[in-house]
C-alpha cells in the first residue's frame, strides 16, 4: 500500500492542524473508543487517562507519523518504541481497523468543517498504511520473542519468590516462573508488563515495570514505587495493589521482556543518569556493565530527595567499590539532618551542566542513558544539548507516556520518549 502524491500532500499539510488540536482529539478519541469497544479499557492506563498523558501521546504519534509519512525512517525510534509497547500489551492485528475508524471519527468531530472529505480520505489511507507497517513489525517481534530460549507470547504466571523493602515507598519483587521452565534473557533497560485483575476494579490493568537487575539469574526482578495521588488524580491502582496486596508466594502474570531503552553503544564511556524511581532500568544497566564490561568507563549519577528516598543505595555503592572502572555520584535536593551530618551525597540541589562537567573525566565524549521524572529529564536534556551532545548519544526512558521532552516536538534531534 502506498499514498499517491495528492494524498501525501494533504496528510503532510494537515498534520500541524492535528497537532494544534491534539488535546481535544485525544480526549474525543478515548471517549469514543471506550464507548464502542469497552474491552480495550483493559489495555490503556486509566490513571494516565485522567492525567491527560495518554491523550497527548496518542495525537503526537499521529502527528509525527503524518508529518513524516513519506520518510518514516525519520521516526524509527518512535515506531520502535510504540511497537515494543504494543507487543508487551498483546495488541492484535484485528484491533487496528476499529481504532482507525474511531480516530478518524474523533478528527472529524473536533475539526468540524476543516475535516473535509479529501482530508478524511487521505488520513484514512495514511492510517491504513501506518497500521500495516506496525502489524508487520509486531508480528515479527512476537515470533522472535516466542522462538528464543525461554520465550513466550501472551501472559505467563510467575511466583513472587522474594520481596525487598528498598525504601518506605519502593518494593522489589523477585519473580520465578510458576511452571519451573526457563525464562527468556533480556537486555538491560527493558521492562515486564503485568496483567492485574484486582478485586473491585471493573477492568484488567496492565502496567510496565523496568527490570532492575541483570539478565541470566533464573528470575526477574522489578522494583515498584507506590504512586501517590494528588488533587483529582488517584493513587496508582497497580502500584498500590502490589504494595498492599501482593506477598511472597503469590502468583502474578507477565508478558515477556520488551522495550527499546537498551545499551546500543559499544566502545565509548557510558554515563547513567537517573532521578527518583528512574534508577530501576539504569541499575540493571550498571550491574550488566559491571559484570560484562569491567574495563569500560562507567559513571552512575542518581538524583533523589534524600537518603530516605534513595532506593538500592548500599547495593550501588557496593558495585562501585568493587569495580575500578565505575564512579558513582549522588545528588540530593532536600538532604535531611542525617545526610548533612554524614555527607553521604555529592551535591545538594539539582543536576546541572556545570556539575556534570566538573565530575565527568570523560568530558562529553560519552553516551548518556537517562531515566527519571519529566522535570529531571527536561533539565538533563537541556544541559546535554548545551554541551553539544548529539542526539545519537542521548538515550532516554520516560515512564509517563508523554510525547517527548516538552518543546521537543519542535526539536528534530530530540530523542523520542
Amino acid at each position: 500500500m502506498s499514498l499517491d502524491t495528492e494524498k501525501l500532500a494533504i496528510v503532510k499539510s494537515s498534520a500541524p492542524v492535528l497537532k494544534e488540536n491534539s488535546t481535544e482529539i485525544g480526549k474525543r478519541f478515548y471517549e469514543l473508543l471506550f464507548t464502542k469497544v469497552p474491552e480495550l479499557c483493559n489495555i490503556f492506563n486509566q490513571t494516565n487517562q485522567k492525567r491527560g498523558f495518554q491523550q497527548e501521546a496518542l495525537v503526537y504519534a499521529v502527528y509525527a507519523a503524518g508529518e513524516n509519512i513519506d520518510k518514516l525512517e525519520n521516526i524509527n525510534q518512535l515506531v520502535e518504541r510504540i511497537a515494543e509497547k504494543h507487543v508487551s500489551l498483546g495488541v492484535e492485528p484485528e484491533q487496528y481497523p476499529i481504532v482507525g475508524k474511531v480516530l478518524i471519527q474523533a478528527v472529524q468531530d473536533v475539526l468540524g468543517d476543516a475535516a473535509t472529505d479529501d482530508v478524511i480520505e487521505a488520513w484514512g489511507t495514511a492510517y491504513d498504511y501506518i497500521a500495516n507497517l506496525f502489524i508487520e513489525i509486531e508480528q515479527k517481534k512476537y515470533h522472535e520473542t516466542e522462538q528464543q530460549d525461554g520465550g513466550w507470547t501472551g501472559f505467563r504466571e510467575f511466583v513472587v519468590d522474594e520481596t525487598i523493602q528498598e525504601t518506605n515507598d519502593v518494593v522489589s519483587f523477585c519473580l520465578k516462573p510458576k511452571d519451573g521452565q526457563p525464562i527468556s534473557p533480556y537486555k538491560a533497560g527493558q521492562y515486564l508488563t503485568i496483567k492485574a485483575d484486582i478485586d473491585g476494579e471493573p477492568h484488567t490493568h496492565m502496567r510496565q515495570y523496568s527490570l532492575s537487575g541483570p539478565s541470566g539469574k533464573g528470575y526477574y526482578k522489578i522494583s515498584v514505587k507506590r504512586e501517590k495521588g494528588h488533587g483529582e488524580v488517584p493513587d496508582g491502582i497497580v502500584s498500590t495493589y502490589l504494595h498492599d496486596q501482593v506477598s511472597e508466594g503469590d502468583t502474578l502474570e507477565f508478558s515477556a521482556p520488551a522495550g527499546d531503552f537498551t545499551i546500543t553503544s559499544e566502545k565509548d564511556p557510558i554515563v547513567l543518569l537517573s532521578g527518583g524511581i528512574g534508577l530501576t532500568p539504569v541499575v540493571g544497566m550498571l550491574e550488566t556493565l559491571a559484570e560484562k564490561e569491567p574495563e569500560r568507563p562507567v559513571t552512575f549519577i542518581h538524583a533523589t530527595q534524600n537518603s530516605s528516598a534513595h532506593a538500592m543505595k548500599a547495593h550501588i555503592e557496593q558495585i562501585a567499590e568493587g569495580h575500578s572502572n565505575i564512579s558513582s555520584f549522588v545528588c540530593y535536593d532536600s538532604p535531611n539532618d542525617k545526610d548533612r551530618e554524614s555527607r553521604n551525597f555529592d551535591k545538594e540541589g539539582f543536576v546541572d551542566l556545570p556539575w556534570l562537567q566538573s565530575i565527568l573525566s570523560c568530558g562529553n565524549d560519552a553516551d548518556f542513558y537517562c531515566c527519571g521524572p519529566a522535570p529531571f529529564m527536561k533539565a538533563v536534556d537541556k544541559g546535554l544539548k548545551e554541551w553539544g551532545i548529539s542526539s545519537a548519544k542521548r538515550h532516554y526512558e520516560l515512564f509517563n507516556p508523554l510525547s517527548i521532552l516538552n518543546e521537543a516536538n519542535e526539536d528534530k534531534e530530540a530523542a523520542v520518549l
